[in-house]
């Protein structure tokens, strides 16, 4: 089962089953240290799998799928540190940074450093206990975390120091990648840099039709594609296209196509 123990910003994660796979829209900054197993993300252009002793930052309003697993005859153990906006503007504001014009990666992989290893090390004995870890404990940790990027890494203030809302981006090559991530418009149009209202009318202006139309015809086409051209079984792909379940996925299968999806995987 998993077990997931919350204290503030600082997360315990520990997956014992075979694995956990979730979409996910990662709102703000987290730096992961994977302690044992492997944990694969999965973007629109980029996928990643990071094993025992891995420490990365998923930087934030990232759509990704993740899975966590067993790995070597141990579960999947990591711990997060999670950096809040607010959290970061308080921080930030009494801190001199340069601007940058850099790109902001998709994932940044640190080299393992004695200062993440302390980190890291000094957070596991407080998951040991069911008390919920004080809120000044926490935000020392917190804090602590980001002047340890800042010491290890002087360019992560473009990444930890930028608070500007994405701006607006092509709506086409978005949606194209990023189609099988079910997500909600609202969401896709905030990731895309405008409001439902504009996604609405761009979507209708650039595709022809309505955001929830072209989504159901693309994740099918998709799996209609795995089932018969990859010989693989609906129940294997109706997740990865973007389905929240098997049912729904069938119905929605046999309603575009005129047959069971069953039927294609024979």
């Amino acid at each position: 089962m998993e077990d997931l123990s919350a204290k503030a910003n600082v997360f315990f994660n520990c997956i014992e089953k075979k694995y956990f796979s979730k979409r996910m829209s990662i709102n703000q900054h987290a730096l992961v240290s994977v302690i044992s197993g492997e944990m694969k993300i999965i973007q629109a252009d980029h996928s990643y799998i990071f094993r025992r002793g891995d420490t990365f930052l998923i930087p934030r309003n990232q759509l990704a799928r993740v899975t966590k697993y067993p790995a070597d005859g141990q579960p999947y153990r990591a711990v997060s540190v999670y950096f809040t906006l607010e959290f970061l503007r308080k921080y930030y504001a009494d801190q001199k940074t340069g601007h940058s014009n850099q790109d902001i990666p998709k994932i940044k992989l640190f080299a393992q450093h004695p200062l993440l290893d302390s980190l890291f090390n000094s957070l596991l004995p407080y998951f040991s206990f069911s008390a919920e870890l004080p809120a000044a404990i926490a935000s020392g940790k917190v804090q602590e975390a980001i002047t340890i990027l800042r010491t290890i890494d002087p360019d992560i203030d473009h990444i930890l120091g930028q608070f500007e809302e994405p701006g607006k981006i092509d709506l086409e090559d978005f949606m194209e990648k990023n189609y099988m991530f079910n997500m909600p418009a609202e969401k896709f149009g905030y990731l895309t840099g405008r409001s439902l209202t504009t996604f609405k009318k761009d979507f209708k202006k650039v595709f022809h039709t309505t955001p929830q139309k072209w989504l159901t015809k693309k994740r099918l086409d998709l799996a209609h594609y795995q089932i018969f051209e990859g010989k693989q079984k609906p129940s294997a792909v109706y997740f990865e296209a973007g389905f929240e379940n098997l049912s729904h996925f069938s119905f929605a299968f046999k309603k575009q196509f005129g047959y069971n999806p069953t039927r294609v995987s024979r």
